[in-house]
């Protein structure tokens, strides 16, 4: 009888854990939704107590002739160093190749005819939080009858800017035009991040990924948009991420070109250890396992050889930005070695780093002037402290999943690659994920054609299925 009592108070032991299990996953599983709005002030001095000016000014890029004589004299008196023989870009952009560049820069480079290009979308700013926030709005010419254009927020990321979206807005807001049907036609909004281009750089320290995001949020409103889609890489990816977690009523669909996952659990070490001979036990497909392994190559290794400028910028990024915001020549060199290895790191090994096999000298000019004349290359690169320096896995936002709809285009040449198996753990609800046929980093420069046909089908299967009404 004794026995009997005994299984019987275990079994009911039993039942009380599990039923306390149950109930805490339940609970905790609905408490954790959504991440708090920042509502912070990044001005200068003390937060004034008048309400602040929400006018929206139209905005046109503009250069004196002051800052392009200053410019070319300090071209003119660039210090090269005589790169190693036969190293290519393996030490990092290699100064013969960096040589013709600044020859072409002050023979041939015509700013004036970009500054058109920059102003042929209508662009703007507007005051949030303390700061003058910029960004490029374009309306489709065109709508077919009984149809609204779908509000688009593209979100760009470090060393890249608002320009990098100028070969696929036509795309997104004219998809007719460019024999991608008319559909879904998009109305979008690409902001400059805070502290980059010719959004005002936060005075305050702490402005982070969620601010930027919550910044974002308020742009959209103030626009009238109450439900929209969003795009992002880099630190797109994060800033469009943060704003699904505060606002996952408001954002119909994310779509991501990077993905990147802070928490990594037991299944991720033995995913890495057993996955590539065990791809199915871990959700692995194919395509996975050849972008993956071997790991020490492909992860660890590509890491840290590529993430030393990401340790610099998450540490002390004003000291080595001292230098860069002095010089053009530096500011170049930094910033293109970054087009060359992240759009294909086989490109190391190229005299010219491959830099114009996927863009024009024009285009990555373009980017680099857009740098130079903000002079915002120092609050560009402090983004990094203000997001990684209290550790990784440490902010709430990563602690979040994420139940907008989401899809993902992931490039064979990104830096590292994410599968599906791990993505799915911070995006619960994933409707696309793609394996896209070439291209890198910087998608929407590179390849606007294939992001803009993935945006597409997303936004296609988001709307048939009215997904974000079920999330």
């Amino acid at each position: 009888e004794f026995s009997s009592s005994l299984a019987g108070i275990m079994l009911l032991e039993v039942f009380l854990v599990l039923g306390t299990l149950l109930i805490y996953f339940l609970l905790s599983k609905k408490k954790e939704e959504t991440l708090p709005f920042k509502d912070g002030w990044w001005g200068r001095g003390q937060k004034p107590v008048t309400k602040e000016d929400s006018s929206i000014r139209p905005f046109k890029v503009e250069t004196t002739e002051e800052e392009l004589s200053d410019l070319f004299r300090r071209l003119d008196q660039a210090r090269f160093t005589e790169p190693l023989e036969n190293s290519c870009f393996h030490y990092g952009t290699n100064s013969v190749h960096l040589r013709k560049v600044v020859s072409y820069w002050k023979n041939q480079f015509n700013w004036k005819k970009q500054v058109e290009v920059l102003n042929k979308y209508p662009q703007f700013k507007t005051k949030i939080q303390g700061i003058d926030i910029h960004f490029v709005h374009v309306k489709p010419p065109r709508l077919p009858e009984g149809q609204a254009a779908k509000p688009l927020l593209m979100v760009h990321g470090w060393p890249g800017s608002f320009y990098e979206f100028y070969k696929i807005i036509p795309l997104l807001t004219d998809p007719a035009s460019h024999g991608l049907g008319d559909e879904h036609v998009f109305e979008v909004i690409c902001p400059s991040v805070p502290g980059y281009g010719f959004s005002e750089a936060p005075h305050k320290k702490d402005f982070n990924s969620v601010s930027a995001a919550s910044v974002f949020y308020e742009l959209m409103l103030r626009l009238g948009f109450n439900e929209f889609y969003t795009q992002g890489g880099d630190w797109g990816w994060l800033i469009c991420t943060n704003l699904a977690q505060i606002a996952p009523n408001h954002v119909k669909g994310l779509h991501l070109n990077m993905v990147s996952v802070s928490k990594l659990g037991l299944t991720h070490l033995l995913s890495v250890l057993l996955g590539r001979y065990f791809p199915g036990l871990f959700g692995f497909q194919d395509e996975d396992v050849r972008r993956m392994f071997p790991f020490l190559k492909k992860g660890l290794y590509r890491i840290l050889s590529e993430s030393g400028y990401a340790h610099i910028q998450a540490t002390k990024p004003d000291t080595v930005g001292c230098g860069l915001n002095d010089s053009p020549v530096g500011l170049a060199a930094y910033i293109l070695e970054k087009f060359s290895s992240w759009t294909d790191m086989e490109f190391q090994n190229l005299e010219d780093g491959g830099l114009e096999r996927k863009f024009s000298l024009d285009d990555l000019l373009t980017n680099i002037m857009i740098y130079w004349v903000s002079g915002c290359i120092v609050s560009s690169m402090r983004f990094y402290k203000e997001n990684l320096q209290k550790g990784i896995g440490t902010q709430k936002h990563e602690k979040l999943t994420v139940q907008v709809p989401t899809g993902i285009a992931s490039f064979p040449n990104e830096i590292l690659h994410i599968p599906q198996a791990w993505a799915k753990k911070k995006y619960t609800n994933i409707v696309s994920f793609h394996f896209m046929p070439r291209g890198g980093h910087f998608a929407a420069f590179e390849e606007p054609e294939l992001l803009a046909k993935d945006l597409l089908q997303f936004v296609d299967k988001v709307e048939k299925e009215q997904l974000w009404k079920k999330k």
